[in-house]
């Protein structure tokens, strides 16, 4: 087979010469953003140029020529404008004191003993990542416990390798609580709530799955804490001592603060319901909390995570590219023939590869690639579409709880601890923990997968109903 301008027929030249160059461009970029040769957003926007020189050298664009560039990245500017939009918001409503009014009230529920408020910590981060998404639910509660461990002179960091991994099963539990969530909910066109039914349950049983092996891992260090602490009724009044009204400036704008929260996450829920988008929902919160809530939109603005804006964009002119040769059409085939028709198989395989590779190169990049693979195999086999996202849902997720640099949650907050503390929490240590959990969270996922594939109780996919 042969393939010239706009992927006719040709005779002079082979078709796997324009994938085998995409291709080698996509890994080369994978390589650069795994091993942080250069910053990741750097590597990915010359990833990107590399491969648009490469697809125009080819012809792969056809007539449309480098228009076709602008069609990739349109694709997906919903993603984009969810990024933005809750970085507003979160950083608006942030700065009423709300998150802080809320942590404060949970610890003091605990009185500060040690096992506690271990539990509290790994509740709360659940809950802020649910509903604030992974990086600034990660960085609020990473603030928060170094405060609270530094009053009460305990070790800061059972709690933040807590932080670390159960931020990641937090991230299943909506839609828009994670950014690969977001993307595969986008692609595969999942509606919220179908999404919330169906991954929920997989969120709490690996968060349980991660309390438990940490809990025990560092029961010493958190028993030892405890009797250091002193006298119970001394740990009391320390805790009794933290003000939870200490950052709430005004308390209308407190109020204010948290109905434009909760109107932000029942849209999120009713998008679909009522013919909008999620980015949308996401920039009309943000607005809303920047005209209400007394937010400076020059600060806010600012801190938006551009440089994200920019990796997203440099993987999806990649993506796209390396789309354009039939390269991710022929590995979807591959795929296929390796699972011989078995589900099982094809789960298992896609499942550990997603967890392996996410945790060494970004659970990002990873996912973007799997998206338009997956994608064609369940256009070529239906039955195999809810089975097949859903596991790319919980590998993606949890794969980076392997490693210390495979989440942007372990990276917040051991960058904490070290700014903090100035203590290092070497690789060996974190894979202890974090590669045991990751294990038994890999078999609960691959096999809550199959057995609610193989009871039909998954919500059906739409976009793939009619296929």
């Amino acid at each position: 087979m042969f393939v010239a301008s706009g992927g006719e027929s040709s005779a002079f030249e082979p078709a796997w010469v324009p994938m085998a160059v995409l291709g080698v461009i996509m890994v080369i970029t994978y390589l650069f953003i795994a091993f942080e040769r250069l910053h990741k957003s750097v590597s990915a926007i010359i990833g990107a140029i590399a491969a648009v020189i490469a697809a125009m050298a080819f012809g792969l664009f056809g007539s449309g020529g480098y228009n076709h560039v602008h069609e990739i990245v349109g694709h997906d500017l919903n993603i984009l404008g969810v990024i933005i939009g809750t970085s507003i918001l979160v950083d608006t409503v942030g700065g009423s004191g709300l998150f802080h009014f809320i942590a404060i009230r949970v610890v003091k529920i605990t009185h500060g003993e040690p096992q506690k408020l271990f539990l509290f910590v790994c509740v709360l981060t659940f809950v802020f990542v649910s509903l604030l998404t992974l990086a600034p639910g990660s960085l609020l509660m990473a603030s928060l416990v170094l405060v609270i461990c530094k009053t009460l002179n305990y070790h800061p960091k059972p709690y933040l390798i807590a932080v670390a991994i159960i931020a990641n099963s937090a991230a299943l539990t909506t839609f828009s609580s994670g950014i690969a969530t977001l993307m595969i909910g986008t692609a595969a066109e999942i509606p919220y709530v179908h999404f919330f039914i169906g991954s929920t349950p997989l969120a709490f049983a690996t968060a349980i799955i991660a309390y438990l092996v940490l809990s025990r891992m560092y029961r010493k260090t958190l028993v030892e804490d405890g009797k250091a602490a002193g006298e119970e009724s001394d740990r009391k009044l320390k805790v009794a001592g933290f003000e939870e009204w200490a950052l709430v400036k005004n308390r209308k704008i407190f109020w204010r603060s948290a109905v434009v929260l909760g109107a932000t996450v029942i849209g999120f829920a009713t998008a679909q319901m009522i013919g909008v988008g999620l980015d949308f929902i996401a920039m009309a919160g943000g607005m809303a909390a920047l005209l209400f809530c007394a937010g400076d939109p020059e600060k806010a603005i600012k801190k938006v995570k551009w440089t994200v804006i920019l990796f997203f964009v440099g993987l999806f002119v990649i993506i796209g590219c390396v789309k354009s040769t039939g390269l991710l059409e022929v590995t979807a085939d591959s795929l296929i023939s390796l699972g011989g028709g078995s589900t099982v198989i094809l789960v298992s395989v896609i499942g550990v590869f997603v967890m392996l590779s996410s945790g060494f190169v970004d659970n990002i990049p990873v996912t973007a690639t799997m998206l338009p693979i997956l994608d064609q195999i369940a256009k070529e086999s239906p039955a195999l579409a809810a089975p097949l996202f859903w596991v790319l849902v919980g590998a993606s997720n949890l794969g980076g709880n392997g490693t210390p640099i495979g989440s942007v949650s372990a990276v917040v907050a051991l960058h904490a601890l070290e700014t903090d503390r100035g203590e290092k929490v070497g690789w060996g240590e974190f894979m202890k923990a974090g590669m045991l959990i990751l294990l038994i969270q890999g078999v609960v996922v691959i096999g809550y997968v199959l057995i609610m594939n193989a009871l039909g109780a998954f919500p059906e996919l739409p976009k793939y109903a009619g296929t």
